[in-house]
């Protein structure tokens, strides 16, 4: 691979570990343009209007409205939006996406088939495909005339997806190759015009294939009973002698690894962006209905217990939508910079594979979030929300799914902190002299100092500062103890992945708050906010640096060592009950977690 460009400290991935970004150079929410602003107002209007009226429909499957509102969603842009303009897109980038993304997902099984669609189905194409390729098949699926789906799981290649058996041999005539095998579980399945195919040439060479649904050979199985995402389709492809032109081999033959890992990084991103937009829904029907619902004589959102839900449900959301928002103006910088890396032909944009390690944490995170705050909401709905009845029970079937959806989120975990490392053995990362470096300051700590200071936030940045050391820390010790053997230690990983997934969002929490107080747009609900996600942190993240280092050192050692923790985590626990009751009282006024926020992103 050629040399690759340098970039600012804060565009480079995984990097936030390594220092302390401005957050002068943070893209918030409040950011947004007035174009960016419109799109997720078209979207909401769109969905308001003509979707979710239609839900029950949607839900049992009345034939053909699914299609008929896909392709009214494509008439008003709403699925073009990272298509560039020549293919009939409009070219806006990821930041622009983030808010329609977020009101599609209002209805679950909706949002997964517009989602799936628009990423992991449109963009191998976007990146990967040949002009000839884009231009025969881009302007359909930008506009909606067509659906796509991505192909790769199989009944035994799930988290292992490069176990796949499907097989693509070259026919006689050398005109096409010829594809047998079954994927399981494809999204869109039933609907889909145009699928890419992951198959192994000659059984050996894993290579990425366009198959339109109409080429002999391809067929569907019956639709999947699902727990959830009703209103999507679910189906197995089945491919007997499939015969696909060799022109629509996408990338290079044995080069599909590359189009699938790096189309499923911007799947996470995209699937995390929605899960926060689904968990909005979420907060602010569970924030009227404990209005409205009394017991003992006045509403439950007075009640302390459901203060506490809706404030913490409230503040899960701000942390993962800080980090998303952040995460895609990170991700559109380097698309705009035009940067290939040539490991394949022809080269693919390095905005793609850059933040692979933020793509994961956005993935874990905002599908854990989802799930947490449709289960809260359903929690105080009561026994009305265990019945169909009330939106609760179905939301909490849709989040289910995102947990598993583009790798389960245990094999996220494990991919975090290998990331980080062949990042560094390739030179993209000075992980190794960052973890020596933390290593001498950790065990040389000057004399503890004096914490005190008017300014609320201020703790927030030193504990963050100091977290990153720890996490570093941490894995220094974990690797000088098992070396090469690391990988196995999968409850080791996971942790320290928990920790780097609890830093990077309350950092985007953070610099969030602190850049809008810079512009002097502050918010009181912000900074209560951020408060709530810095406390939380604080907590999570001392307790898995103890349950972690239990496993890597013993005796003195281990007593050492957590003495290290106590000091670089210190942290005066907050009187969280008095900013939730603050938080909760204010979003039961105003109604919303977007009014509540101050925000016009999202909803």
């Amino acid at each position: 691979m050629t040399q690759l460009k340098e970039l600012p400290a804060h565009l480079v991935g995984g990097n936030f570990l390594l220092h302390d970004p401005d957050p002068g150079l943070v893209f918030t929410p409040e950011d947004l343009t007035e174009e960016q602003r419109l799109m997720t107002d078209t979207a909401r209007q769109f969905m308001e209007k003509e979707v979710l009226p239609r839900l029950e429909a949607l839900e049992h499957q009345e034939n053909g409205l699914a299609q008929q509102l896909f392709r009214k969603a494509g008439q008003l842009g709403l699925l073009g939006i990272e298509v560039p303009e020549p293919y009939g897109g409009l070219g806006l980038g990821k930041v622009a996406a983030v808010g329609v993304e977020e009101q599609l997902t209002r209805l679950g099984g909706f949002g997964v088939t517009c989602g799936a669609h628009t990423g992991i189905g449109t963009m191998p194409l976007t990146y990967f495909g040949t002009e000839a390729q884009k231009q025969k098949y881009l302007p359909k699926l930008a506009t909606g005339e067509w659906m796509a789906a991505y192909a790769l799981s199989e009944a035994d290649a799930g988290s292992d997806a490069l176990s796949l058996r499907t097989r693509a041999t070259l026919a006689p005539d050398g005109r096409a190759y010829l594809l047998n095998g079954t994927k399981m579980w494809i999204s869109n399945a039933a609907w889909a015009d145009l699928f890419t195919i992951f198959a192994k040439v000659d059984g050996q060479h894993v290579t990425a294939f366009l198959v339109e649904r109409t080429f002999p050979g391809v067929s569907t199985g019956r639709e999947e009973h699902k727990l959830g995402i009703k209103s999507s389709s679910t189906r197995r492809v089945i491919l007997e002698d499939a015969r696909v032109p060799v022109e629509n081999v996408l990338g290079e033959v044995g080069k599909g690894a590359y189009i699938a890992f790096n189309i499923l990084n911007a799947g996470r991103f995209k699937l995390g962006a929605g899960c926060i937009g689904a968990a909005k829904q979420s907060l602010d029907g569970a924030a009227r209905y404990a209005l409205e619902r009394r017991q003992f004589g006045r509403p439950i959102a007075s009640f302390g217990l459901i203060q506490q839900k809706l404030a913490q449900m409230a503040a899960r959301i701000f942390a993962g939508e800080s980090a998303v928002y952040r995460t895609a103006a990170l991700m559109d910088a380097v698309f705009e910079t035009g940067e290939t890396l040539d490991v394949m032909q022809p080269p693919f944009l390095r905005g793609l594979e850059e933040f692979a390690l933020e793509c994961s944490i956005i993935k874990v995170a905002g599908s854990e979030i989802l799930y947490d705050v449709a289960d809260e909401a359903l929690q105080i709905h009561g026994g009305y929300g265990y019945t169909e009845e009330f939106p609760a029970a179905r939301a909490l079937r849709d989040a289910r799914i995102n947990r598993i959806f583009e790798g389960t989120n245990e094999i996220n975990r494990l991919f975090i902190p290998g990331l980080l490392l062949r990042r560094a053995q390739r030179g993209r990362l000075p992980l190794v002299a960052a973890i020596t470096r933390v290593s001498r300051e950790v065990m040389n700590l000057p004399p503890t100092e004096d914490l005190s200071t008017r300014d609320a936030l201020a703790p927030g940045q030193r504990l963050l500062a100091n977290a990153k050391k720890l996490v570093l820390f941490l894995a220094g010790l974990a690797h000088q103890k098992f070396g090469d053997n690391l990988t196995d230690e999968q409850e080791i990983v996971a942790a320290l992945s928990d920790m780097i997934l609890d830093i990077y969002l309350a950092e985007s929490a953070l610099l969030r708050a602190l850049k809008n107080r810079a512009a002097g747009r502050p918010s009181a609900a912000m900074g209560d906010l951020t408060l709530l996600v810095l406390d939380g942190a604080a907590a999570r993240l001392e307790a898995t640096a103890r349950r972690t280092l239990a496993a890597l050192a013993e005796g003195d050692d281990l007593r050492a060592h957590l003495g290290l923790v106590r000091r670089l985590l210190r942290w005066t626990p907050l009187n969280t009950a008095a900013l939730q009751r603050r938080l909760a009282a204010r979003l039961c006024e105003l109604g919303s977690y977007t009014a509540l926020v101050g925000a016009a992103a999202g909803g």
